[in-house]
C-alpha cells in the first residue's frame, strides 16, 4: 500500500487510424477468418502507416497528456516507455520522445521492457520516484505495434495503439491506492533475438499463464485494499484478445458492465504494452468523480501488475476532450485490403545479393 497519495495527474491515448479485418485475413489463409474473429472477440484491428512506430505513437499520446493536464515538459523528472517493438535494438526509445515533447536534458529516461506488461511496470517505477520526492512528475508510457506471423492466430489480433500517463502528487484526477505484482518464469510468449515474428504456447498461454496470474493479482490486491468487486465502478484487464478479459472478469466476480469501458481489443486489436493502458483511458474518458476502477495488467514470461484506483472530482473540470477520445479510435478506421496490410507491415521480402 503507497503511504502517501500518488496518482495520475493526465493521460493521452493514440491509436493508428488503418483497420484489417479477421475476414480479410482469413480469406487469404484458406481459413474461416470470421469463426476467427468470433473465437477471438475481434471484429477488426488497427493497423500503423508505413511511418509510424513505437516512436510516434508514444509521442503522440504524451503530447495529448501534456496538453490536457497543462503540464510544462521541462517538470518531467523521468519518462519510461513500455514495449516489445522498440524501433532500434541498441538506441533508446525514451530518449527521442523526451525531445519530442521538449522535455530534455534534465530528466531520466529509459525503456521498460516484459511483454505486454512493460507499460505497468513503468506505472509502478513512477510512483516510486513521485511518492519519493525524486522527481515531480513522471511519465509511463505503454505502446506497441507488434505483429504476428503470416497465418499464426496472432496475426488476426497483434496491433498498435498506446497511452502515456503522467504520474504525480497534485491536481490528481486518480489517485492510485495501491499496487500489487504477481510474477513467476512461465515460457508462455518469446522472441530471441534477430527472430522477425513471436512464437507462443497455443493453448498454454491461457490456464497456467494468463488466466493464472491475472486472476492470483486481482484477487491479492482486492485482499490488500479489503475490496470486492461490488465495490468498483469500472474494471480493466489486459486483452490479448476480447475473450480472455470477460472470462477472466466473470470468474473474479465483475458484471459486463463494470468491464464495458475497459474492454477495447475487439474494435482495435491487442495493442500488447498500450492495451490496459488504454483501457484505462477509456474508463478515464467516461468515468464520474469517486468511481472506483481495478486495473489489472499481464506480461508474457510472466507476470502481472494491479492497481486500485479512485477517480477524483478533478475529472469533471479536466479537458478530456482536448484530442481524440479512446472511443473515437474504437469507432473510426480506415480499411485496408490484406496487400496493402501486408506492404505497411513489411512481411514482403524482397530477394537480392
Amino acid at each position: 500500500m503507497m503511504e502517501q497519495t500518488v496518482g495520475i495527474v493526465s493521460y493521452g491515448a493514440y491509436v493508428p487510424r488503418y483497420r484489417i479485418t479477421p475476414q480479410e485475413i482469413g480469406q487469404v489463409w484458406g481459413t474461416d477468418g470470421a469463426a476467427m474473429g468470433k473465437g477471438l472477440n475481434v471484429v477488426r484491428k488497427s493497423v500503423p502507416s508505413p511511418d509510424e512506430d513505437t516512436i510516434t505513437i508514444s509521442t503522440e499520446a504524451l503530447r495529448i497528456a501534456l496538453t490536457r493536464g497543462r503540464i510544462n515538459p521541462h517538470d518531467i523528472g523521468a519518462i519510461y516507455v513500455g514495449s516489445e517493438s522498440h524501433p532500434y535494438a541498441v538506441k533508446p526509445t525514451a530518449t527521442v520522445v523526451a525531445q519530442a515533447v521538449g522535455a530534455t536534458p534534465y530528466l531520466t529516461a529509459a525503456d521498460f521492457e516484459f511483454a505486454c506488461k512493460a507499460g505497468t511496470a513503468a506505472i509502478q517505477t513512477c510512483m516510486g520516484m513521485v511518492a519519493s520526492r525524486m522527481i515531480t512528475y513522471g511519465v509511463a508510457i505503454g505502446a506497441d505495434t507488434s505483429q504476428g506471423a503470416p497465418g499464426d492466430a496472432l496475426e488476426y489480433s497483434a496491433s498498435a495503439g498506446g497511452a502515456a500517463l503522467v504520474i504525480g502528487r497534485e491536481n490528481l484526477i486518480a489517485e492510485i491506492n495501491a499496487t500489487e505484482s504477481f510474477t513467476t518464469d512461465t515460457p508462455d510468449f518469446w522472441r530471441r533475438e534477430g527472430q522477425r515474428y513471436p512464437s507462443h504456447g497455443g493453448r498454454f498461454t491461457g490456464e497456467p499463464a494468463y488466466f493464472r496470474h491475472v486472476g492470483e493479482c486481482g484477487r491479492r490486491m482486492m485482499e490488500l485494499a479489503q475490496t470486492e468487486p461490488k465495490d468498483y465502478q469500472h474494471v480493466v484487464f489486459h486483452q490479448p484478445n476480447g475473450k480472455f478479459p470477460q472470462r477472466i472478469g466473470k470468474s473474479l466476480g465483475f458484471s459486463e458492465a463494470q468491464m464495458k469501458y475497459g474492454l477495447v481489443t475487439p474494435w482495435i486489436g491487442n495493442t500488447y504494452s498500450g492495451a490496459a493502458l488504454i483501457g484505462l483511458a477509456n474508463v478515464l474518458d467516461h468515468a464520474k468523480g469517486g468511481d472506483r476502477v481495478l486495473v489489472v495488467g499481464y506480461g508474457s514470461g510472466a507476470g502481472s501488475d494491479a492497481f486500485d484506483v479512485t477517480v477524483t472530482d478533478r475529472i469533471e473540470s479536466y479537458d478530456r476532450n482536448h484530442g481524440r477520445q479512446v472511443q473515437e479510435f474504437l469507432d473510426g478506421g480506415v480499411p485496408l485490403s490484406y496487400a496493402m496490410y501486408a506492404k505497411y507491415r513489411g512481411k514482403i521480402h524482397l530477394g537480392g545479393s
